[in-house]
This record gives structure tokens, C-alpha cells and sequence, in this order.
């Protein structure tokens, strides 16, 4: 199998093809590996060329395949290496995988977002746990304090409790 350095010897050809076999001929050539495409209609606009509409739905793909690639590579999945070298799939199998792709990525997206709700979630119940904390702990001193003020004065709960108020300037009781 040859490869495409400068010092590999080339030949320039040109092919005409039918419309209806195209895609075939060229799916053929690319998945032998010797073939380079060279553009001879540098001035059409690329907006003016024949597959403009699957060229950019092929680009789509490889879009959302790179997201699904860094999502994969972020959670650490293990991915075996595929060595075989997998066949063009026709048209029709095309628009079948690309209503997949969307689909998944749909999914994604989804799947992220609910991420980012549950983490802010876990946030606000981890503050609101903690904040509980720190008020049982405040209510648990002021307790122990209560008691033992009402210990040293031998009374009961509501003589610390007007001991307290009137040590705190207030002397009315309502």
C-alpha cells in the first residue's frame, strides 16, 4: 500500500462520474487510502457547489462526534481501539446517522445540564446541612448556659430566663 510523501511517485488524473454512482466511486477511493483530491473549482463560492447541503450535514457529524469524544475523554471511559477500517455507509444509512447524532446529542446535552442542576443542588443542601449544624450547636450552647446559670442559682428554668432578661437591659417581659 503506497502512502502520499512528496518522494512517493503521483499521478495526476482527472475522473468524470455520474451523479447517481459518485458517491460510491469516491466512498471506494477514500477507503483505499491512495487517492488526494485536488479542488479545480477554486473560484465557485463554496456556497454555489453541488453538495454544499451533505458536505455541511458531514460536518455536523464530525462536530457532534467531537463532543461526544471530549465528553468520553473527560469521564475517563474506556474505549477499545478499533482497528478495522469500516465502509462509507450509503446515503440512506447517512440520514439514519445523523438522526442518531442528533438524538445523542440531545441526550448530552440533557444528561449536562441535569449534572449541573444536581451539583448545584448538592451545594445548597451541603450549605443548608451545615448552616442546621452550626444552629444546633448555637441552641445547644445556649441550652447548657441556661442550665447552668439555673444551677448556680437554684432555681428554675424561668428564673435564668428573667435572670437573663433583665442582664440584657430588658425589663419588661411581654
Amino acid at each position: 500500500m503506497g502512502s502520499l510523501f512528496r518522494s512517493e511517485e503521483m499521478n495526476l488524473a482527472q475522473l468524470y462520474l455520474q451523479t447517481d454512482s459518485s458517491y460510491f466511486c469516491v466512498a471506494a477511493l477514500g477507503e483505499l487510502g491512495l487517492v488526494q483530491f485536488r479542488d479545480l473549482n477554486t473560484d465557485v463560492n463554496a456556497f454555489q457547489r453541488k453538495y454544499v447541503d451533505e458536505v455541511r450535514r458531514c460536518d455536523d457529524m464530525q462536530r457532534i462526534i467531537r463532543i461526544m469524544e471530549k465528553e468520553v475523554h473527560q469521564t475517563e471511559i474506556q474505549v477499545p481501539e478499533n482497528e478495522e477500517v469500516i465502509d462509507a455507509p450509503p446515503p440512506a444509512e447517512m440520514m439514519e446517522l445523523e438522526a442518531q447524532f442528533k438524538q445523542l446529542e440531545a441526550e448530552l446535552s440533557d444528561a449536562n445540564i441535569n449534572k449541573e442542576r444536581l451539583n448545584r443542588n448538592l451545594l445548597e443542601l451541603t450549605e443548608l446541612k451545615h448552616i442546621l449544624r452550626q444552629t444546633g450547636n448555637f441552641f445547644a450552647e445556649a441550652e447548657s448556659a441556661m442550665m447552668h446559670s439555673s444551677d448556680q442559682l437554684g432555681g428554675n428554668d424561668e428564673t435564668a430566663l428573667l435572670i437573663d432578661v433583665h442582664s440584657s437591659g430588658n425589663t419588661s417581659l411581654s
